[in-house]
């Protein structure tokens, strides 16, 4: 059925993905293209801007050709993307080097600097965090001590979505949700803290202003209108960072504190929306505003989906995911006696360690591919929970919505739930309910598609189907020994005795 419809861009790590949804939340349209992951010394991670422009003009103009055949009309599109990378932009606005992402290890040094000229608690109690390797702020301190010709031009900085939007509409702009992860947004006002940037002797105008989530940033070029097919000045909306975009289309509302959301995709990732700014104080997890206004708990584990990627690209290649769950789902709680701890990218939340590896324990004869599989499910479940352990006391939740690649496994699912004492449910909808999709739920208030983003969210959140509860405290037991083992300054965050939780038996 033709009719109005908004765009919705996810600029992801592994690809771009753009969706295009009618009022009640159908996709009507959808594309996605792929670009690299350069990683070219251990720990550090980079995309080339220009690929994230490419991918993301070409999917756009698949589905504007979509939507011109079954005869729906755009009325505003939605950013979203990765959090925390940084596009370095001269006074030109051209990119000086290929962007590092959120999951670059290379700011140890300069995250040391920020703590000496900002005491953590200070830093906390201003930004929601403490200072993170992954985060913003201190790749642009790395950048201005190993790359000082390339800092000497440094104009401005943005983050990945932001600089696609600055592309396609000539307009730098940011908004809370993505910029909250930038290490010196004033989480009280939503602005960039001049005191905690004047520490460092860094200016507020490197950084773009700060709108709602929901406003017009700008239109689309004419020249990106004859790139993509969609018209010229086509209202763009600022959008949402990944995790606060695809809690938007989970309807997940500050509001609504009880009702979080899982991700398992590359990260793993926990949301617990707040009403008002609430951070742990040792700043174990993320304090991040939420993109309909209000804040949440941010608890995310470097390497989930990504791990069992590893696990298949190294020791199966060419095997089903698919097949590697079946495997695992026979092997009981435990994996007799085989741990993994998932630490495969160093670890943030509630580590906040980027020297920490990952690690198989407990390995013998008798052991094969299966066991590996199911430790790496366990693993990265138990990372999670780690996690819940500190958000717990600040955001408890009576659900979970799952979204992400490893949402479509009842066993992975399951897992999860064990180990958290919390019920998962999965979207009833065929179609992922992710970032993309959110991006295009912030752009219909302003298309006019609903009255507001409240109003938005409700119409189009999807039901869950609860997933059943599997197992896992024989494997919480292992991981808090494993961890305790290899790392016995983390030993207090193990999530083995988490209060009140209930282990279903399998």
């Amino acid at each position: 059925m033709s009719g109005p419809v908004t765009l919705g861009v996810d600029l992801g790590t592994s690809g771009v993905k753009v969706v295009a949804l009618n009022a009640g939340g159908r996709v009507v349209a959808h594309a996605s293209r792929s670009y690299p992951l350069l990683t070219p010394r251990p720990g550090w991670t980079e995309q080339r801007p220009a690929d994230w422009v490419a991918g993301a003009v070409d999917a756009l103009r698949e589905v504007a050709a979509q939507l011109t055949e079954g005869g729906h009309t755009p009325l505003a599109l939605g950013l979203s993307g990765q959090m925390h990378g940084a596009v370095f932009l001269d006074a030109r606005g051209d990119v000086l080097r290929p962007a590092p992402l959120w999951n670059d290890q290379r700011t140890g040094e300069a995250v040391d600097e920020i703590e000496r000229a900002v005491p953590r608690p200070d830093l906390i109690a201003r930004t929601g965090n403490r200072a993170v390797t992954g985060f913003q702020l201190p790749k642009v301190l790395w950048l201005r001590r190993e790359e000082p010709q390339v800092f000497a031009r440094l104009a401005r900085v943005l983050l990945p979505k932001d600089y696609l939007g600055f592309v396609l509409t000539g307009v730098m702009a940011t908004e809370p949700s993505d910029a909250s992860g930038v290490g010196a947004l004033n989480l009280a006002g939503k602005t960039w803290d001049g005191e905690v940037l004047g520490a460092l002797g860094l200016s507020a105008g490197l950084f773009p202003d700060v709108v709602n989530s929901w406003d017009r940033v700008g239109g689309l070029t004419p020249e990106r209108a004859r790139d993509t097919g969609l018209p010229a000045g086509l209202p763009v909306v600022a959008g949402g960072g990944d995790n606060a975009a695809a809690a938007v289309a989970l309807g997940l509302r500050a509001a609504r504190p009880g009702v979080g959301s899982v991700s398992l995709g590359t990260s793993g990732v926990l949301f617990a929306p707040l009403a008002a700014p609430t951070p742990d104080p040792q700043g174990r997890v993320h304090l991040f505003a939420h993109a309909d206004g209000g804040y949440h708990l941010l608890g995310v584990t470097l390497a989930c989906a990504g791990a069992l990627q590893w696990l298949r690209d190294r020791l199966a290649p060419g095997t089903d995911f698919a097949q590697l769950l079946a495997e695992a789902e026979h092997v009981p709680d435990g994996a007799e006696g085989v741990t993994f701890l998932p630490y495969l990218a160093g670890e943030r939340s509630p580590l906040m360690d980027p020297g920490v590896r990952g690690a198989w324990l407990g390995l013998s004869l008798a052991h094969g591919r299966p066991h590996l599989t199911r430790a790496v499910l366990e693993g990265t479940v138990c990372a999670l929970a780690d996690t819940y352990q500190v958000m717990r006391p600040l955001a408890a939740l009576e659900h979970l919505r799952a979204t992400g690649g490893g949402a479509r496994s009842d066993l992975w699912l399951g897992l999860l739930s064990g180990a958290l004492g919390l019920p998962v449910q999965r979207p009833q909808t065929a179609a992922e309910a992710g970032a993309a999709e959110g991006a295009a739920i912030l752009a219909m208030p302003h298309a006019g598609l609903h009255p507001d983003l409240h109003a938005a969210m409700d119409a189009v959140a999807p039901g869950g189907t609860p997933v059943p509860a599997l197992a896992a405290g024989t494997a919480l037991s292992q991981h808090a020994a494993a961890v305790a083992q290899l790392y016995p300054a983390h030993a207090a965050v193990s999530a083995v005795q988490l209060p009140g939780l209930t282990h279903p038996e399998r």
